[in-house]
């Protein structure tokens, strides 16, 4: 208190000297000083509110941070799962009963055709088999006492499918060539259907029947990166679904591309199917970009910025909250700067300062702790840190307005308070 005396009559004294009036003599860097030096004389409370703002600024650039790299990991997966894959179907149209009818078929020799095309690394046929009335079973003996279970789904399928889908044996081996050319009858469970047909190891050489015919289960299948279908499903060569099931035509043709190739194999894969009337096989080829992915990123981005809005408002209040408290404590200060000569806007204008002062500290540390969190849980993860540097300007950018709208109501109740109250109260 005596420093202040001491300050504030140094200073009448300069402007009775120069005669001149109290109001320019008082300027900006003066108040800055004043709100500068009394933060410094409150460390502890300094902290503690700066840690609101830290705690808040660190929040949202981390989280817009962590929403730019997780949607940038989710592009790089659907392009990865997109643009290294092309699905073959043939052109629909709708019959008078509203169902849609193939215009053309795909030929049995589909994959062969097409794996001679440039940029296409592997292709396998697929078919979806309709067996009526027939189930899927492990007993040949239907027990009408025995609980009903739902049949597993049957696709019929060219070797090599499972590299087409990206599933993975736990158990056996995939048919090849031979079982294909022969009809062998033999067939792949995915993981949900073995599970639900009570089939866990093949070593014994178990068969299901299908439709009441006996096929030997050779491989168990999981963990597919497309046509999540399979998993519950028989899949048996096209050779045996043709002799066993009528299949008279593939369902659709898969193929690995290489990235890039897609708008070229969109052209060429018709031509080399079917020669004659290239309009009747449609080629679904990755395209620029997935509206699926753009989707999933939009909706991950809106969920980590709401988040960091959460934080931060927590923050903004904090120092609101601290400002009032320092307000209240300080009334006689307040007071006696008004008894000495301060104005109301003076008042108002130092703890304006302190506020954005504190918030932009609080601002830039608090953005400096959510590019290196950011950055930290990149590296921890083996993805790639993606952060906009207007994000963490930005950050510290927002601390002083943060800053500026909390210590307004605050500031305003300290302009208000009359020396004369302030001085009787203490």
């Amino acid at each position: 208190m005596r420093r202040l005396l001491t300050r504030f009559a140094r200073r009448r004294r300069h402007r009775i000297d120069d005669d001149v009036p109290r109001a320019d003599r008082f300027g900006f860097l003066d108040l800055l000083t004043e709100a500068t030096s009394d933060i410094g004389t409150r460390p502890g409370r300094l902290s503690m509110t700066v840690a609101g703002t830290v705690l808040g600024i660190a929040a949202l650039v981390a989280t817009i941070g962590f929403s730019q790299t997780a949607t940038d990991q989710i592009a790089r997966q659907f392009d990865a799962a997109s643009a290294t894959q092309i699905v073959v179907t043939p052109a629909k149209t709708s019959s008078q009963g509203g169902t849609s009818v193939a215009t053309a078929r795909l030929p049995w020799d589909a994959p062969e055709r097409v794996e001679r095309l440039a940029g296409v690394e592997a292709a396998a046929l697929s078919t979806k088999v309709d067996l009526g009335t027939g189930t899927i079973s492990a007993v040949s003996v239907d027990d009408p006492s025995a609980p009903r279970i739902l049949s597993p789904a049957l696709f019929a399928a060219s070797a090599g499918v499972l590299d087409m889908v990206g599933g993975h044996l736990v158990a056996g081996r995939s048919f090849d060539d031979g079982h294909d050319r022969r009809g062998d009858r033999v067939a792949l469970l995915g993981a949900s259907a073995a599970a639900k047909l009570g089939v866990d190891r093949i070593d014994t050489q178990p068969s299901i029947f299908i439709d009441g015919v006996a096929y030997a289960v050779i491989g168990i299948f999981d963990g597919v990166d497309t046509a999540g279908e399979l998993l519950d499903a028989a899949v048996v060569p096209n050779g045996a679904a043709r002799r066993d099931f009528g299949v008279r035509a593939p369902g659709d043709l898969r193929a690995r591309i290489a990235v890039g190739a897609g708008p070229q194999l969109r052209d060429q894969v018709p031509l080399a199917l079917s020669p004659d009337a290239p309009e009747t096989i449609v080629v679904g080829a990755p395209p620029g970009t997935s509206e699926l992915s753009t989707g999933v990123q939009s909706d991950v981005g809106f969920v980590f910025v709401l988040l960091g809005v959460i934080v931060l408002l927590a923050g903004g209040l904090g120092i609101a909250n601290v400002t009032m408290m320092s307000v209240m404590e300080r009334v006689t200060e307040i007071g006696l700067r008004r008894a000495l000569g301060a104005t109301r806007r003076q008042i108002a204008g130092q703890f304006v300062i302190e506020s954005i002062v504190i918030g932009t500290l609080g601002g830039l540390i608090g953005s400096s702790l959510g590019v290196f969190a950011v950055v930290g849980v990149s590296v921890a993860q083996q993805w790639t840190p993606v952060l906009d540097p207007l994000v963490a300007v930005g950050g510290a950018l927002l601390g002083a307005v943060v800053g500026l709208v909390a210590g307004g109501i605050p500031a305003r109740r300290a302009a208000r308070i009359e020396p004369v109250d302030a001085l009787r109260g203490s």
